[in-house]
């Protein structure tokens, strides 16, 4: 098991996971997040939300300035980098392939470039801020789907013809680049932390979705956090290291910092 004192990195989901599901409080996290910034272990967030809302979040959990991941993967966000790097196409290719999809076959869905904050607002419980925050996107598309899973087959299929993928997150689904994921972007990542000083850093990686499941992959010692979604999530058999939480949210996300981590 990790301590306090290895070359070690946190890598976080948000909404569910570190955020409660339903308050967005990150206040059981606390200690936690104290311990490890008093022992300059880096808590990076990989999450669905967008820059314009991750970066607001880091100043508040005095976690500036350190990467992130946003938009479950399609955007990476180095050290010292002034713009992250979008995986694949960008935001006004993603929504047009959607839209020609949606208007020669008569797909029903809702994305967030449909709607307004307002309406973000209610499906999210954002405030209508926020939810500005969360349409501020730049690589990816969350939307709602309003028809049945073999719909939803077909459009996925259609997608990957224009090199989209779709994957299920905790409220919604989103459209991104295909070979984009969190687990990509955590790859990268941690590349990048070993080139920098050439130590052997381990990983943490927490989750509570099934968009978390290629992040949870590709760390060493993975948090599946109990969660609200009615799809399972489940590791790859290579995964040795697997803590079930009994817990939801930061609580959860706690119980699995105190399972791996070991005192310095």
């Amino acid at each position: 098991m990790p301590s306090l004192t290895d070359p070690l990195v946190v890598i976080t989901d948000l909404d569910g996971s570190l955020l409660d599901h339903h308050t967005y409080s990150w206040q059981p996290a606390v200690p936690w997040l104290d311990r490890l910034k008093a022992h300059h272990i880096p808590v990076v967030f990989c999450s669905s939300k967008t820059t314009a809302e991750i970066v607001p979040l880091q100043e508040s959990m005095g976690l500036s300035g350190t990467p992130f991941i946003a938009e479950n993967g399609a955007l990476l966000q180095l050290d010292g980098e002034l713009s992250g790097r979008i995986m694949g196409q960008d935001y006004a290719a993603v929504r047009a392939a959607m839209e020609r999809l949606r208007q020669e076959y008569g797909f029903k869905f809702f994305g967030f470039g449909d709607v307004d904050e307002k309406l973000v607002g209610e499906w999210t419980g954002l405030s209508a801020q926020d939810a500005l925050l969360a349409q501020r996107r730049q690589a990816s598309e969350a939307f709602i789907w309003r028809e049945s899973d073999e719909r939803l087959r077909d459009f996925t299929d259609l997608l990957a013809k224009e090199g989209l993928a779709v994957t299920q997150g905790g409220r919604f689904y989103h459209v991104m680049s295909q070979g984009s994921s969190k687990g990509a972007a955590v790859r990268r990542l941690l590349q990048h932390y070993r080139q920098q000083d050439g130590r052997p850093w381990q990983s943490i990686g927490l989750g509570d979705g099934p968009n978390d499941i290629s992040l949870l992959d590709a760390v060493d010692y993975a948090v599946i956090i109990r969660g609200y979604t009615k799809t399972p999530v489940t590791v790859s058999p290579q995964q040795r290291y697997v803590y079930r939480t009994n817990a939801y949210g930061p609580e959860g996300w706690c119980e699995g910092m105190d399972y791996f981590i070991t005192s310095a």
